[in-house]
């Protein structure tokens, strides 16, 4: 695990520190209304709720907000993993799918449980060259538990030279 990572969960953890973050590196997550419900080394849930904000003529959630709850998800669980690496690490997300299953109304939370496997895909980006790559899923709720939305996305990582 990168020795990093509770410097980096402190941050993510602190709905203060979370919000200062978010709205430095991912200001349209802060306007979306974006929070983290759960964040571990395993997992993490991310937090939306519809509103005004962020809901398309249909009255639902705009679909690109769901894709940034759903990036969001998993991302922190990458980002924890490459936060202050030496040499560092670049991540990008290569390839996302979507499957819309149920219109998203109310509060919805995104879930990625691959952590572990984000940590081992770091960890070979760190030995390889020419970099690795992780295919993650993102599974969006709804109050009722109902499932709304299916996101995978396929993240590259690659250790920068020095």
């Amino acid at each position: 695990m990168n020795p990093h990572y509770p410097a980096f969960k402190r941050i993510i953890t602190n709905p203060i520190l979370f919000k200062f973050f978010v709205f430095q590196k991912l200001s349209s997550a802060f306007w979306a209304g974006l929070s983290i419900a759960h964040f571990d080394e395993k997992s993490c849930e991310v937090r939306v709720k519809l509103s005004w904000f962020n809901q398309n003529p249909f009255r639902s959630m705009y679909f690109a907000v769901e894709a940034m709850a759903a990036e969001m998800s998993c991302g922190m669980l990458a980002l924890g993993q490459v936060y202050k690496r030496q040499p560092a690490v670049s991540m990008l997300v290569e390839k996302l799918e979507a499957k819309f299953v149920k219109k998203a109304t109310g509060v919805i939370i995104f879930t990625c449980e691959d952590g572990q496997a984000l940590q081992d895909t770091v960890n070979e980006a760190l030995n390889n060259p020419a970099g690795s790559k992780l295919g993650v899923t993102s599974i969006g709720r709804n109050q009722a538990g109902e499932v709304v939305a299916e996101f995978y996305l396929t993240w590259t990582f690659k250790a920068k030279s020095l």
